[in-house]
């Protein structure tokens, strides 16, 4: 596994939106879906709005590997369960996506449980 480089990282901060994709089991990616992200402690994490019967956390779970697209960039990826900076990251949220209703809705217990880490290969 490697690691975003600070370039990256910077620009996925800026970036509204990126686009995921898991791969299938015969080695095709499934369509890119768009979803909010954000940065935390120098790593990248998404939840699923929709928790864990979200089509794409489906999709980038069943072989917890994919890609990640941004600003006309891609990177291919492993996602992986990580919880440990929830509070950290429902911060990162609320700071990138304000505090309205479609943020809030990625606070639910059930949402909060969908937390990916999203690593470059």
């Amino acid at each position: 596994m490697s690691t975003w480089t600070a370039e990256e990282l910077a620009s996925l901060d800026r970036a509204g939106e990126i686009r995921v994709a898991g791969r299938r089991d015969d080695g095709t990616l499934r369509t890119p879906v768009i979803i909010w992200h954000a940065v935390v402690d120098g790593a990248l994490y998404a939840r699923s709005v929709r928790g864990p019967e979200g089509g794409w956390y489906r999709g980038v779970t069943r072989n917890s590997e994919g890609t990640v697209s941004w600003g006309g960039q891609t990177r291919e990826v492993t996602y992986t369960r990580d919880d440990t900076h929830d509070d950290d990251l429902d911060d990162a949220y609320f700071a990138m996506y304000g505090r309205g209703s479609a943020t809030q809705s990625l606070m639910k217990p059930e949402v909060r449980a969908t937390t990916l880490r999203i690593d470059p290969k």
